[in-house]
């Protein structure tokens, strides 16, 4: 029969590599807990079951909840359908003319949010062939507004 220091061992190694399989974080910190109870075990062989249970226990949700309070989520990286993203402020060419009462659609030289021609909305009659500015994101459109800039 494997000795405990190798079953925390063991258990360590195996959380930590479904968490490189998941990269959730959320596992990390009970594979983390498990090879800290390894350690202790190799420290002090005697350490009796309820202990190392309880060490485990608290290492692990300290340390999940710790992390828990100071991660902050930084998105899932796609913003379409939210009202700010680095996008505001990028210019393109009106292809089709847009006014507050008809969509439009706007091309830009380099995509933006992965794509090049967008369909638009504005407050503003804006012709063909003149250049706009993004300034919100709303659902699958983009507003924008007539820009006068340099080509």
């Amino acid at each position: 029969m494997l000795q405990p220091i190798w079953i925390w061992a063991i258990l360590g190694i195996a959380l930590l590599s479904i968490e490189l399989l998941s990269g959730t974080f959320y596992i990390l910190w009970f594979g983390i807990a498990a090879l800290c109870v390894a350690l202790m075990l190799a420290i002090s062989p005697s350490t009796p079951l309820p202990i190392q249970l309880l060490a485990f226990s608290v290492l692990s949700l300290t340390s999940f909840f710790v992390w828990r309070a100071k991660y902050k989520r930084q998105g899932t990286g796609s913003r379409v359908g939210q009202s700010r993203d680095e996008s505001i402020g990028k210019i393109g060419r009106i292809t089709a003319t847009v006014s507050s009462e008809h969509n439009g659609t706007i091309i830009f030289t380099v995509p933006v949010m992965s794509s090049r021609e967008w369909t638009v909305i504005a407050d503003e009659s804006i012709e063909a062939g003149e250049q706009a500015e993004i300034v919100s994101i709303e659902g699958n459109f983009l507003r924008v507004k007539r820009t006068i800039h340099p080509q």
